[in-house]
């Protein structure tokens, strides 16, 4: 355990993340086969995933860093100001989006359609999908991954690498589909890092992290699922977003350099205080 504490920031992830693999592929491959709904697939495969990380990291963090209160380490800590800060990170993130697609409608680049029958149920599973997604990753990049990056390097460095690291895992595709949708990766790179600045901001705390990326998550869902918008295609797509996507278009990606630029102030004078106090 000794050799594994000294190791180097990059072999430690590599480890722990082939360990994760050989864990889960024996579970996952059966479920890939055998499963014939996609959505099914992903949804059990990812699911074992994550449960698999969870118990893997709290073993981790046991045996190897020796930290008696994990979660309050990587940043989950059930404090009233991590509460707020995760409803204004909700705030923000909904009234971003909502925003966005309206002065887009005020450009004449999208409509509004009437809500549909099922909006209730839309609502409620977007509400579970994007707390689902927003725990699941915040604890996943912005607690155990970059914890292990500050360990070798600055914060500054480390809120990069992660999001670089974050936006190539969620990027992977087909040559042609990443060639076609490029202007999503610099989004990707942008939402990444906007996560991080948001954990610096609020004194290592995720809840406004979480907070920003279950509304971002849960809002497009509501939208697309529930198909509120209509696109008048007057405008090429990589303007309000490839595929519907707000992260693949230069409009979202302004909206969100907005909440980026605004974090990336308040982290940088809290590092700043922190380090010359």
């Amino acid at each position: 355990m000794r050799n594994i504490q000294k190791a180097s920031a990059v072999q430690r992830i590599l480890l722990f993340l082939v360990v994760l693999l050989c864990v889960w592929l024996p579970i996952a491959w059966p479920i890939y086969l055998w499963v014939p709904d996609p959505n099914w697939q992903s949804i059990l495969a990812m699911g074992i995933l994550y449960i698999e990380f969870l118990l893997l990291v709290y073993i981790w963090s046991r045996w190897v860093d020796r930290i008696p209160h994990l979660f309050k380490y990587y940043g989950v800590r059930l404090t009233q100001a991590n509460r707020l800060e995760f409803l204004a990170g909700l705030c923000i993130a909904v009234a971003c989006l909502f925003g966005l697609f309206t002065l887009q409608e005020l450009m004449g680049w999208v409509s509004w359609k009437p809500l549909p029958a099922s909006i209730t149920l839309v609502i409620l599973e977007a509400a579970l999908v994007g707390f689902g997604v927003g725990c699941a990753e915040e604890l996943f990049f912005r607690g155990w991954f970059l914890s292990e990056l500050q360990r070798d390097y600055s914060p500054n460095r480390s809120a990069w690498i992660n999001a670089l690291i974050f936006a190539v895992l969620h990027f992977i595709k087909p040559l042609g589909e990443i060639v076609r949708t490029w202007v999503q990766f610099p989004g990707l790179v942008l939402l990444g890092v906007t996560l991080v600045w948001g954990k610096y901001a609020t004194y290592g705390r995720l809840g406004l992290s979480i907070g920003l990326h279950t509304g971002l998550v849960a809002t497009f869902y509501v939208i697309n699922v529930g198909q509120l918008i209509e696109y008048t295609q007057s405008v090429p797509p990589w303007v309000t977003g490839i595929d519907r996507n707000p992260l693949a278009g230069m409009m979202g990606i302004l909206f969100l350099s907005g909440i980026g630029f605004w974090l990336r102030r308040r982290s940088r004078k809290l590092l700043k205080r922190c380090s010359n106090p």
